[in-house]
């Protein structure tokens, strides 16, 4: 790399620390809340010494250092914070912290210092404030939890799934009653798209959990090592996270230094509390999710199916139709608890939305099975 090249990137790196020290300082200003304004201080304090070591890169290459001052988007954001409070432009700066925490992975520079793992650290410090309300049951149970399917998230995935395979197969059965008047083909394509529908999600979802367990295993891996290879900053990090849940700072460096004595221990809290995983658990099991995702899909792709099998010509439709109703109506109100709805209405738009579908496909059947046998 030429040092004209390296001048770029240096100064680019310099003009991003110096935006980032001039928003926490700007943050810490607007907060009142001592313990979190110490904290976005502290950040600050940690961004202003990465921006000397740029100017010191720059130093090194004969560059003259610019005189640089915060970009606009820093500018903007403060503004915001100062009028509105930091809790406005939290979430948008943690945003953007996350989305640049890999940006030093590559350099040479910067890896040697550990601005790698720092950036990361300050992503899951504003992770925590984001998430911050004082040190209430709820708010420490959310930042140490999202990653758990809690129980109405698990119920209300379950009533999804259900759904899914119940409109699906209703517009298929639907649109080939409209196509045909053979009950073998529709019986026949309504219990294939059961098949079919019920295999792709378990599919899908197997997949899902397993690459979720994959990158978590990566994650602790990731964290084991920077616990082994920086175990001062590993401690720094842990005690701005729990200043941001509102400790004092000698109460967050007691717990902080008391929890990573012990190698294991600090293994398992610094999971906990910067990448928010429980190390015996790492996602759940692929194969039970996939395997209640097939059943969730197949019960409720079995509802428009089985009328057929029981009855035939248009009692057959007629039973499928209202044993669909039904069970929209079912999902409706179940969903109705998720929403805060009235249960009336979250029912009854469950079940327009569900006729929509099945009509449109019924209707698009018949146009175009007329169009072949005519």
């Amino acid at each position: 790399m030429t040092n004209s090249e390296e001048e770029r990137r240096y100064k680019a790196d310099l003009q991003g620390e110096i935006d980032s020290a001039s928003l926490y300082r700007a943050l810490a200003e607007a907060e009142s809340d001592s313990k979190t304004s110490a904290v976005f201080k502290k950040l600050a304090a940690i961004e202003d010494a990465h921006a000397e070591l740029w100017r010191k890169n720059l130093g090194r290459i004969g560059a003259a250092i610019p005189a640089l001052k915060p970009g606009w988007r820093s500018r903007m954001l403060a503004f915001l914070a100062r009028r509105f409070g930091p809790a406005f432009v939290l979430p948008t700066i943690n945003a953007l912290e996350h989305a640049d925490s890999g940006g030093y992975d590559r350099q040479p520079e910067a890896v040697e210092h550990g601005l790698p793992a720092a950036e990361r650290s300050h992503a899951r410090v504003l992770d925590a404030l984001a998430g911050k309300s004082g040190l209430s049951g709820s708010a420490i149970a959310e930042l140490e939890g999202r990653h758990r399917a809690m129980g109405g998230n698990s119920l209300r995935a379950a009533v999804l799934g259900a759904n899914d395979g119940l409109v699906s197969n209703l517009c298929l059965v639907m649109g080939m009653t409209g196509a045909t008047n053979s009950q073998h083909i529709v019986l026949l394509s309504g219990f294939a798209g059961l098949i079919a529908g019920a295999c792709s999600m378990a599919m899908r979802e197997w997949l899902s959990v397993n690459s979720a367990r994959e990158l978590y295993a990566h994650q602790v891996a990731g964290e084991a090592r920077e616990l082994e290879q920086m175990p001062e900053e590993e401690l720094e990090e842990l005690v701005l996270i729990y200043q941001a849940k509102g400790l004092d700072e000698g109460e967050a460096r007691a717990l902080a230094e008391r929890l990573m004595a012990d190698k294991n221990t600090a293994l398992d809290t610094l999971v906990r509390e910067e990448l928010g995983l429980d190390q015996n658990e790492l996602g759940g099991s692929a194969w039970a999710a996939a395997t209640w995702s097939f059943g969730l899909f197949a019960g409720g792709a079995a509802v428009p199916v089985l009328p057929f099998l029981l009855f035939s010509g248009d009692t057959a439709i007629a039973v499928a139709i209202i044993a669909s109703a039904a069970a929209l109506c079912l999902v409706g109100a179940i969903t109705s608890v998720f929403t805060g709805r009235n249960l009336a209405f979250s029912a009854a738009r469950q079940i327009l939305i569900g006729a929509a579908a099945a009509g449109i496909t019924y209707g698009l059947a018949r146009l175009v099975g007329s169009s072949f046998t005519g």
